[in-house]
């Protein structure tokens, strides 16, 4: 894949180059000469066919992730969110140690504890990060679901955007089967408040325990509001809000 510069944009297939515009700009990549069916049939492409069959199954994987949060993603990601998230699903894979290559899967790869540290962590907006938004220290009981952050001010522990005036915190519990592909969430309360220098015993409390199977995902989100005239807008599209997977177990 190569940029396309210059003033000429083209769209389209011209003889074995195939022009297209993305975010990124537009792009231009070689067509390729090889059969659909050669790929699915020649013994000699056996290894593509594993290597898609594995990728196929990271892309559902994060579908199933973003299918279970998508309220709050909705508010918080990066254009580029389903890509990453099929990307670790991929580097998740590679801890099924059981199954046949061209047959791991994610839903046994994440009984392994080095799998679920890969996805703890995962921020769903590339452009705010999480630890680099909020500065205070944040508890979860996991038994529980709850989220406790202690004597927050706002003006002081997160980092503000330009024009914010107010914060939303909402955290959210999902048990998520990856065998199954089921999954069943639970959002906590929102605590929205003034960004000042006010502190407040933050609580967020899910509105009951998951049932089903699978792994559990624990949920932090952040999202700012600029006040006018007594209603908030959300600030900049979401550019601004945070969202992360702050544990799995």
């Amino acid at each position: 894949m190569a940029r396309l510069k210059g003033l000429l944009k083209i769209e389209g297939t011209l003889d074995q180059l195939t022009f297209y515009k993305t975010k990124d700009g537009h792009l231009v990549k070689t067509k390729s000469s090889i059969a659909a069916d050669r790929i699915a049939n020649d013994a000699n492409f056996q290894r593509t066919r594993e290597n898609g069959s594995e990728f196929g199954n990271a892309a559902t994987a994060g579908k199933l992730v973003r299918d279970a949060l998508r309220n709050l993603l909705a508010t918080a990601s990066d254009y580029r969110v389903t890509s990453r998230l099929t990307q670790l699903m991929r580097s998740i894979i590679d801890y099924d140690t059981t199954s046949a290559r061209g047959s791991r899967n994610v839903g046994v790869a994440i009984a392994n504890a080095s799998a679920k540290a890969l996805l703890k962590g995962f921020d769903f907006n590339i452009n705010a990060i999480l630890g680099a938004i909020l500065f205070k220290p944040y508890t979860l009981t996991a038994a529980t679901g709850v989220v406790n952050i202690a004597g927050f001010v706002p003006l002081n522990d997160i980092a503000v955007p330009t024009g914010a005036t107010h914060v939303s915190l909402v955290s959210a519990w999902a048990k998520v089967d990856f065998t199954a592909g089921t999954y069943e969430v639970q959002q906590s309360n929102i605590v929205n408040l003034p960004i000042d220098a006010t502190s407040t015993a933050v609580v967020l409390t899910p509105a009951a325990v998951p049932t089903g199977t699978g792994i559990n995902l624990f949920v932090l989100e952040i999202e700012f509001f600029q006040q006018v005239n007594n209603v908030q807008y959300s600030l900049k599209n979401g550019a601004y809000n945070a969202m992360n997977i702050i544990e799995v177990s």
